[in-house]
């Protein structure tokens, strides 16, 4: 029987200032970014980005997923509990991002960014999409070593106990899932989807299909929140909010390569 192995959330002790392994892995999320970054523009199709365009985006996206992240925590998740505690809303130390409303901050930063250098809002984010998938994967790692966001009851081999949870029901390691699909294997496929020139919006559309599916797939494998628990048909509530970004991203796509 697997035992998760209770990492030190703390990475670093450096005297006074400690360096967590959450915050490590989103500096490796925007390392990537860069780096990913500076090999896409050298793609003949990209010629038109420069490397300066890498850090605007950069910062841009970072504002989005932050305010675009907990903001979506606080309407998605728990709308009735910050409406009688507002303030709470600033505790973002206490936790509550959530990845739908991350991406929906991005899609507004990016929507920012795009009128102010007169550029298509699909073209910036045809650019980004194929970047974002290597930082989901460090986010998840990030989950996996806090020994958050754990899975379902399973009897599988690999099952493990995350004594976080309060019992020592074997579970599924859901967060190596996720980092495995929407990590690792969305980033495989829209990398090489996106090396040739495609539809406008074809890459956007090819990210918000494969992450909703992959993402909708996971969920029957992640526990829900205790607070919520499964919703309609018993999905839970990231299937649901995966649902519209399959919808659209199908949309996109087939209206782009019919065009």
């Amino acid at each position: 029987m697997l035992i998760h192995p209770q990492f030190d959330p703390v990475a670093l002790h450096l005297g006074p200032l400690s360096i967590h392994w959450y915050g490590l892995m989103y500096l490796v999320a925007f390392l990537s970014f860069i780096y990913l970054g500076q090999r896409r523009i050298q793609q003949a199709h990209m010629r038109s980005w420069q490397r300066r365009d890498i850090d605007d985006l950069l910062f841009f996206g970072v504002l989005g997923v932050v305010l675009g992240g907990r903001l979506g925590y606080v309407l998605f998740y728990k709308p009735m509990d910050y409406l009688m505690h507002p303030l709470a809303i600033f505790k973002v130390w206490e936790g509550g991002m959530a990845f739908h409303g991350g991406l929906l901050g991005v899609c507004i930063a990016m929507a920012y960014y795009a009128y102010t250098r007169k550029r298509s809002w699909l073209a910036v984010t045809d650019f980004i999409a194929p970047m974002i998938p290597l930082g989901l994967a460090a986010g998840r790692l990030g989950n996996f070593i806090n020994g958050e966001l754990w899975g379902r009851a399973s009897t599988l081999p690999w099952a493990m106990i995350f004594p976080q949870s309060g019992d020592l029901t074997p579970r599924h390691p859901s967060q190596l899932y996720q980092f495995t699909g929407e990590g690792l294997l969305l980033f495989f496929i829209l990398w090489v989807y996106a090396r040739t020139p495609r539809p406008l919006g074809a890459v956007s559309g090819a990210f918000l299909l494969g992450y909703g599916v992959l993402r909708f797939i996971a969920e029957f494998a992640r526990e829900p929140d205790d607070f919520l628990g499964l919703l309609g048909f018993g999905w839970s509530m990231g299937q649901w909010l995966s649902l519209p970004m399959m919808l659209f991203g199908l949309l996109l796509m087939l209206r782009k390569h019919r065009d």
